[in-house]
C-alpha cells in the first residue's frame, strides 16, 4: 500500500514538470505519449525516470543524523526519478545563503526557517515563485502555512518541518496522584492552578535565562496568549505592526500572562527567580513534584535527564495549552521551515513538490524527531508515544501562527521584545510602559 501511494503522489508530483518537459517534441523518447488535450502520459513517463542525470542542490540548516535521515527520506524518490538530491547543511545558514545569493552560487532549493528571511529575498526578486504548488498548501496543511509562504500576494514558498509551542509540560503521576484532570479552557487553566495552591503546592515553573536571548520565553507566552485572547487576525496585524504593539488588545493578553507569571503564589521561587531561572533547568523540577506545569516547547523534552520516560505512561508528558472558551478555533504557535526555489527548472520544481507532500513527510516521521504540517502524512508511522502526540496536535490545529517575535524586525522581536518583559516580569515597568517602551523601538 506505501509503495503504491508513494507512486501515486509521484505522479502528481511530476505532472506540471512533466508537462512542460512535453511541450518540446523532438525532446520525446520511445516511450513518451501525448494525451488528448496536448497534455502529457505521466503514468508511462513516471516510469522512466524523465530527470534522469539532473542534480538538485538543497541547502539548510540541518546536519549530522538529522541530515542522513532526511537524505533517507527522499531515497525511493531519487530513485524513482532520476534526480540526484545533493543536499549541504550548515551551521551558519542565514548568513551563508546571504552570501551565496549575493554571490551567485545560490542552491536549487533552500529549507529557510525565517519568514523574514524569505520576504527579504523575494522583494530582492532572488527567488523564484511556486504558484503551481499553491492548490497544494491550501488544500493538504493546516491553517496559516499558505500565507507564511506568501510575500505580497505572491506564492513563494510551500512548508517543510514544523515543530509546535503551544504546550504544557507535567507529570502524569502527580496529576493523578493529586486527581488534577487536564484542563480543557483558560479559566480551567486558572481554576487548576488556583486549586494546586490550595492543596499547598506551587503550579508553575517558568524560567526565561538564555544568555543574549534571555526573555524568548516570555515573549513566547504572550504570543500564545495573543492567539487565544485576541484570535488569529489581531495577531497577524500586531506581528505586522498594522497596530501598535502597546494595543488594547496586546496590553489586555500581556495583563493575561502576568496573571500567572507575576503570581509568586504560582511561580516555583516567585517571578524576581525567572530571568536568572536558565529555560533548560526550568521544567527539571517537574520530576520532584517541586511544581506541576510548564509552558514550554515541543523540543523541550530534550532537556530532561537521559532515561526519563516520557509519554501518557511516563514520568513527563505534555498538553495542548487550551483556548480561552470551549468552542475557540485550536490555534497552535510553532516554528519550522519553509521550501524556497532559486530557479525555475522543472525538476526544482518536482522535487519542492515531493518535500512539500504527505508522502515525503510520512516517510521522513518513520525516522523519528520531526513533524510535518500536513494534514495527510501518516503519522501511525511514529513509534514514540509523546511525538505522535506532538504530531497529532499539529495536524488537528485549526491554525497555525509562526512564533511572532521571529517576525518582527530584528531590534525588536530579538531585542526590546526580550529585554522589556524581563524588566516587566520583575515589576520595574507597569503593562503599559513596557508596551509602549517596544512601541518606540519599532523601526520607522
Amino acid at each position: 500500500m506505501a509503495t503504491r501511494r508513494r507512486m501515486a503522489t509521484l505522479a502528481t508530483v511530476l505532472s506540471v514538470s512533466l508537462l512542460a518537459a512535453a511541450c518540446s517534441d523532438d525532446e520525446k523518447d520511445s516511450t513518451g505519449t501525448t494525451a488528448a488535450g496536448g497534455g502529457t502520459d505521466t503514468t508511462a513517463a513516471a516510469g522512466d525516470k524523465p530527470f534522469d542525470g539532473e542534480v538538485v542542490k538543497v541547502f539548510s540548516s540541518i546536519r549530522d543524523v538529522e541530515a542522513e535521515r532526511l537524505e533517507a527520506a527522499w531515497a525511493a524518490f531519487e530513485a524513482e526519478t532520476g534526480i540526484d538530491i545533493q543536499h549541504e547543511g550548515s551551521a551558519t545558514f542565514e548568513d551563508d545563503l546571504k552570501l551565496r545569493v549575493e554571490g551567485g552560487d545560490s542552491p536549487d532549493l533552500a529549507f529557510i526557517p525565517q519568514p523574514g528571511l524569505l520576504a527579504t529575498l523575494a522583494r530582492d526578486g532572488k527567488v523564484v515563485p511556486l504558484e503551481n504548488l499553491k492548490a497544494d498548501v491550501e488544500a493538504n496543511n493546516i491553517g496559516g502555512w499558505l500565507e507564511l509562504g506568501t510575500v505580497d500576494g505572491t506564492f513563494y514558498a510551500p512548508p517543510f518541518g514544523a515543530n509546535i509551542k503551544s504546550l504544557v509540560w507535567y507529570s502524569p503521576e502527580a496529576f493523578a496522584g493529586a486527581g488534577y484532570e487536564i484542563p480543557e479552557t483558560w479559566g480551567d487553566l486558572i481554576a487548576l492552578s488556583d486549586q494546586i495552591v490550595a492543596d499547598g503546592g506551587t503550579p508553575w515553573c517558568v524560567g526565561a535565562e538564555s544568555g543574549g536571548a534571555t526573555g524568548w520565553v516570555l515573549t513566547d507566552w504572550v504570543e500564545d496568549v495573543v492567539l487565544r485572547t485576541a484570535g488569529p487576525d489581531v495577531y497577524d496585524q500586531w506581528v505586522a505592526h498594522e497596530i501598535p504593539f502597546n494595543d488594547p488588545a496586546i496590553v489586555a493578553a500581556v495583563d493575561e500572562v502576568g496573571n500567572i507569571v507575576k503570581n509568586d503564589d504560582y511561580v516555583l521561587g516567585g517571578a524576581e527567580s525567572i530571568p536568572s531561572t536558565s529555560f533548560q533547568e526550568a521544567g527539571l523540577p517537574l520530576l520532584d513534584g517541586e511544581c506541576f506545569m510548564h509552558r514550554q516547547a515541543s523540543f523541550y523534552g530534550n532537556q530532561f535527564p537521559e532515561g526519563t520516560t516520557k509519554g501518557p505512561d511516563g514520568q513527563v508528558n505534555a498538553f495542548y495549552l487550551p483556548v480561552a472558551n470551549e468552542g475557540d478555533p485550536r490555534v497552535m504557535l510553532g516554528g519550522g521551515e519553509v521550501i524556497a526555489a532559486f530557479n525555475d527548472r522543472p525538476a526544482v520544481e518536482a522535487v519542492a513538490k515531493f518535500l512539500t507532500s504527505a508522502d515525503y513527510a510520512t516517510e521522513r516521521m518513520k525516522a523519528g524527531n520531526w513533524l510535518s504540517p500536513n494534514k495527510n502524512a501518516d503519522i501511525s508511522v511514529i513509534t514514540d508515544p509523546l511525538e505522535q502526540q506532538f504530531a497529532d496536535l499539529l495536524v488537528t490545529s485549526d491554525v497555525f501562527r509562526f512564533d511572532g517575535s521571529d517576525l518582527m524586525p530584528g531590534p525588536v522581536g530579538a531585542g526590546s521584545f526580550w529585554s522589556e518583559m524581563v524588566e516587566w516580569v520583575v515589576g520595574a515597568k507597569s503593562t503599559e510602559d513596557t508596551l509602549a517602551a517596544i512601541e518606540e523601538s519599532w523601526p520607522s
